[in-house]
């Protein structure tokens, strides 16, 4: 089978204007950043036979942009600002701006082999409303700093209210998206599935759920890497370095470790029997931990492949 010929446009994305190259053509195109200019953009794209569409994720000003040319029918990669950084370091380009951007971006997503699939239109709502209530009990725990370092009872009275406000708004943010996981059987049924859990709970469970669709679909060591929780090696030579974690997503990372602290400690026994042994072995207690937290997303991805509850007695190594 002939190999399908990738044209490939690159979109750099502004609050209100997107830049617009097709790899291998010099001309640049402008577009404004709304409706109206999406239309003229999907024009363009079929116009030139374009198949795949990269975009720079740009703090959600390219949101709109990336749901429409889906909505069309285009292959849409959105690249880390690191990546098209990166891939630019790589061609030895210094200079930077909105049209040399687009382009970069053309060229970088023409030379990638392997492209995932789009997400479930489903998640990217509750997607939002997750991160509204990551925000929201971000503004909690600063709440609670300030509240320590407060000493008219005045302000720690106006403190107090803004807590309470905000633990009664991210309540009902969390029921919101229960109701929402609710509606689909399917997400429903992954969802009970890693509640099975020891040590996994509703707020933890949301967000393996919705940051993390591709559990239950890959390897462990991929789980691993996506969650941000994979020793890489930084050997060289004769160096032997030590094992980091690095990148993956910082949000569910984040969610899979505030699990683990209690799950290691009281409610999982596998995770308590391991931490024991690696903290026996000599490990630091935070290594430790982070190997925990690996191990609670490879129990998650299991249950899931498996699509069976929870059994202590079969639980993965």
């Amino acid at each position: 089978m002939a190999k399908t010929s990738i044209i490939a446009a690159g979109i750099d994305t502004g609050k209100h204007k997107l830049d617009v190259a097709i790899h291998g053509d010099k001309e640049r195109w402008q577009f404004d950043n709304n409706p109206a200019g999406f239309v003229g953009l999907v024009r363009l794209l079929r116009r030139r036979k374009v198949n795949r569409v990269g975009i720079e994720a740009t703090g959600g000003y390219e949101r709109d942009v990336v749901t429409a040319l889906r909505k069309a029918g285009f292959a849409v990669v959105v690249l880390q600002p690191i990546q098209v950084r990166g891939y630019a370091q790589a061609v030895l380009c210094r200079a930077k701006s909105d049209t040399i951007d687009c382009g970069l971006i053309a060229d970088c997503v023409a030379h990638r082999e392997v492209i995932r699939r789009d997400p479930d239109p489903r998640l990217v709502p509750m997607a939002d409303l997750l991160t509204f209530v990551e925000q929201t009990e971000e503004d909690i725990a600063r709440c609670k700093v300030r509240r320590e370092h407060a000493h008219s009872p005045d302000q720690r009275r106006l403190i107090e209210v803004d807590i309470k406000r905000f633990t009664k708004r991210r309540a009902r943010l969390l029921a919101k998206l229960l109701v929402m996981i609710a509606a689909h059987d399917d997400l429903a049924k992954r969802h009970d599935l890693l509640l099975s859990i020891d040590g996994i709970g509703e707020r933890t469970a949301l967000a393996m759920l919705i940051r993390l669709p591709e559990l239950g679909h890959i390897t462990r060591e991929q789980a691993a890497s996506l969650a941000g929780l994979a020793p890489f090696v930084h050997d060289s030579g004769q160096r032997k370095g030590e094992r980091h974690i690095a990148g993956g997503r910082d949000r569910l990372r984040r969610s899979v470790y505030a699990a683990t602290i209690p799950a290691a400690f009281f409610h999982n026994h596998q995770l308590i029997a391991f931490y024991r042994r690696l903290v026996a072995a000599g490990k630091p207690p935070k290594l430790a931990l982070i190997a925990c937290a690996r191990k609670l997303v490879i129990y998650a991805n299991t249950v899931l492949a498996r699509g069976t509850p929870w059994a202590r007695q079969n639980a993965p190594a």
